[in-house]
């Protein structure tokens, strides 16, 4: 069951858009060298930096379609009837929201990298930061639209918990995509771990409030 709930999520995911928060990212990205003018010294600086920003509101971009379909549709309640917890449900979302948006965001930090003049090791140090973290901020992002399924302006509503809560992780994963980030990466592990752990008993129990 929890497979296909994946293959669902996942085949709705990239029949709404796989490429919207990609293309945000590299919008960002963009438009950053515009805005803080062409010295390679100063991109290269805060580059990780702004890769991670824009990785955070690219996770952030589906967040209203994460839950809220399915909950105005009934399938939750026909999920629950099967006997599927809502704990299930939500861990199967997290991989699907992974699975759309993460591989194609860490091929997209190659052009990214070459347009905020990032050497090699910090591409490198950036990638393996980014495959620790993005899982968490899935998660987040799923726990987050679960909060705030059915209610008004929930995208604006999930903007406001998810920013204060993935400081942590934004914290030491610019840290660990530095050069000798290895405290840092472990850091970021830790706090990844923490919020892919407790992110699906948050968003099950949420959804369970949002059913009755």
């Amino acid at each position: 069951m929890i497979g296909t709930l994946i293959r669902r999520d996942l085949g709705r995911a990239l029949v709404a858009g796989a490429w919207l928060p990609v293309a945000f990212f590299l919008l960002v990205v963009t438009l950053v060298p515009f805005a803080v003018g062409p010295d390679a010294r100063i991109l290269s600086r805060i580059g990780p930096g702004i890769v991670w920003v824009a990785a955070l509101l690219a996770a952030l971009l589906p967040v209203e379609r994460l839950i809220g379909p399915d909950l105005d549709e009934g399938v939750l309640d026909q999920l629950a009837l099967r006997g599927v917890s809502e704990e299930m449900v939500a861990i199967a979302k997290m991989v699907a929201h992974w699975a759309a948006f993460a591989p194609l965001l860490l091929l997209a930090c190659f052009p990214a990298a070459a347009l905020l003049s990032m050497d090699g090791e910090q591409l490198g140090a950036t990638l393996i930061a980014l495959l620790v973290g993005t899982p968490a901020l899935a998660a987040l992002t799923v726990a987050v639209a679960s909060l705030t399924a059915g209610l008004p302006r929930a995208a604006s509503l999930a903007g406001m918990l998810v920013l204060p809560l993935a400081v942590p992780l934004l914290i030491f994963g610019v840290g660990a995509s530095s050069a000798g980030g290895v405290g840092a990466l472990k850091l970021e592990a830790a706090v990844a771990l923490l919020l892919v752990a407790g992110s699906p008993f948050v968003a099950g129990a949420a959804i369970r409030a949002a059913r009755t």
